[in-house]
């Protein structure tokens, strides 16, 4: 049977919808038992919930999966008319029903959920249509076919003529500034060049999520986190560590300020991090703590004037280049107090080229940092840091005396802007993998023709280009959500899948590239060991469905 690219048998995409409805009752029956099994008296429990780390891990990701298909099912509505579109999508749905099926049928029971509910569904005759048409290799390969060639790299857009324009002067900025910079970046680990600071300072890059009113881009009367995605998305596609990160710890300060500074607080430090004029680090995570935020130990005691910070860091990205550190530390020695104890602080520091630095207070104290090695997302260096007597005055402490205790709180409204934009940060690694991908292969030849002519590459392609598009899509649907003060769950979740998706396309872009793929000279490796970072850093996968994703939906069942 021949079939035309883009094709779909009609009304797939209303069965597709109820497809996922029924999936979802899976999803909601999980959350169901689960909680009923780890309550007691009305509480959960959260001893008792470890138990089923299994079963939350992989509800986390049926979660997830189940909303990237919703929101390209959104999408395909305001495209019906194109053919391509249908075909991408529905294809992605096909391949995104077959995986929650598969953990419902292979982790039935620690889901909690009766193996024979998703056969059901499986062997319904309506879902073994979709799928038979929808994941057959013609049928996938015809839509490859389709994006070689016409050299389609993206889907029609979906933003509208503000936001396409940001998106256009930003993708410029990413292939003309930085892209051109980011392979010796990345080869020679080295600083990132000041023409990549001052020139995205210029284009306002680092007030994106600042109110105007400090100097920013963001709007004073409402959020605008959808223009966070697309600036970081771009610079991503540029260079991760040379460029896609550099918004991020503005991103995260401004938010924890905005949540708990004082008006002299914000008035004295937005305007500088809007500019481009101060850049800053976050410096959050501990040498045995991770991401467990609520047992940060580095110890601030106060004295005359403020407080004396003791201890180490780990994991502080942009430490030396940055002029100022956001700090959480434990203001209160009882540990049992666990997260009601830290409080964030401002720390000011000179900004340090290379990758060792050493901070000497007049006062006697000293920060010294020292950058870790690591496989990819070079340029920025994440440094271990160590404090000794460093004296921080008591105006520096977000919230001051108000703010005593409330470090975690701050820290945790930062952090869910942190985690979207995470997910843009991996759509744009992927897009660029993608780009790569699609022009070796229309330009390589093997056994006569070009890499991009075979069935099994146009496949790979249609699958990449479909993955993409619903992160993309998944990532705006938050981003609105959370401009309506909602969403903070939803940031975690796409964080999850378009993470874990930016390894699979990565992989699968390197794969294409053959043995090139694995030569430092292609930047298809580069992209590979960037991606590997995303699952990792702003919350690792683990943890964003355990204690953020599962027991978000447990708690609000």
């Amino acid at each position: 049977m021949e079939i035309k690219s883009g094709d779909s048998t009609p009304g797939h995409i209303e069965v597709a919808s109820s497809l996922f409805d029924r999936l979802q009752e899976l999803t909601d029956e999980s959350v169901t038992v689960i909680k009923a099994n780890c309550t007691r008296d009305g509480k959960l429990q959260a001893e008792r919930l470890d138990r089923f780390q299994n079963g939350c891990y992989e509800l986390a990701f049926c979660e997830a999966e189940i909303a990237a298909a919703r929101a390209t099912l959104n999408y395909v509505s305001k495209h019906r008319d194109k053919g391509l579109v249908r075909g991408i999508v529905l294809m992605f749905c096909a391949d995104t029903l077959k995986s929650v099926l598969n953990r419902f049928l292979s982790y039935g029971t620690d889901l909690g959920v009766h193996r024979k509910r998703a056969q059901a569904i499986y062997d319904d005759p309506q879902t073994l249509e979709f799928l038979d048409f929808h994941s057959w290799a013609p049928t996938a390969a015809g839509l490859g076919a389709c994006i070689v060639e016409e050299n389609i790299t993206a889907l029609p857009s979906s933003l509208n003529e503000e936001k396409q324009l940001v998106r256009d002067t930003f993708s410029r900025f990413a292939d003309e500034v930085v892209a051109p910079l980011a392979e010796e970046i990345h080869r020679k680990d080295t600083d990132i060049p000041e023409q990549i600071i001052k020139a995205a300072a210029e284009l306002g890059c680092f007030g994106t999520c600042i109110p105007e009113r400090f100097g920013g881009l963001q709007p004073d009367d409402h959020s605008d986190s959808l223009s966070m995605i697309v600036v970081t998305e771009e610079l991503s596609r540029g260079s991760l560590g040379a460029a896609g990160s550099l918004i991020t710890r503005p991103e995260i300060a401004a938010r924890a300020l905005l949540a708990g500074g004082t008006g002299v607080q914000q008035q004295k430090w937005l305007p500088p991090l809007a500019s481009g004029e101060m850049l800053c680090a976050i410096s959050i995570s501990e040498p045995n703590t991770g991401s467990d935020v609520a047992a940060v130990s580095l110890k601030a005691k106060p004295v005359d004037g403020g407080w004396l910070l003791n201890g180490s860091k780990t994991w502080c990205t942009f430490a030396g280049r940055s002029e100022l550190i956001v700090l959480l530390a434990r203001t209160n020695p009882d540990t049992s107090l666990g997260y009601k104890g830290l409080s964030m602080f401002l720390l000011e520091k000179p900004a340090y080229a290379g990758k060792e630095f050493e901070y000497q207070q007049e006062t006697g104290g000293t920060l010294t940092g020292k950058a870790i090695a690591t496989l990819g997302y070079r340029g920025m260096h994440s440094y271990d840091l160590f404090f000794e007597d460093f004296f921080v005055p008591a105006e520096n402490l977000v919230g001051e005396k108000d703010g005593e205790g409330k470090g975690f709180y701050y820290t945790m409204a930062g952090f869910s802007g942190g985690r979207l934009q995470t997910a843009a940060r991996a759509t744009g690694v992927m897009q660029a993998a993608f780009e790569s991908a699609l022009s070796y292969a229309q330009e390589r030849q093997v056994f006569g023709k070009s890499v991009a002519d075979f069935q099994l590459t146009q496949i790979k392609l249609a699958r990449m280009l479909a993955t993409i598009t619903a992160c993309r899509q998944l990532s705006y649907e938050v981003a609105e959500s959370m401009d309506r003060g909602e969403g903070q769950m939803e940031a975690s979740l796409v964080k999850l899948f378009a993470c874990r998706a930016a390894e699979w396309i990565s992989r699968e872009a390197m794969q294409i590239h053959g043995g090139m793929g694995y030569a430092e000279e292609s930047a298809v490796s580069r992209y590979f060991v960037d991606a590997r970072v995303l699952s990792i850093f702003e919350g690792t996968e683990e943890v964003l469905a355990l204690k953020v994703i599962a027991r978000g939906l447990i708690e609000k069942a």
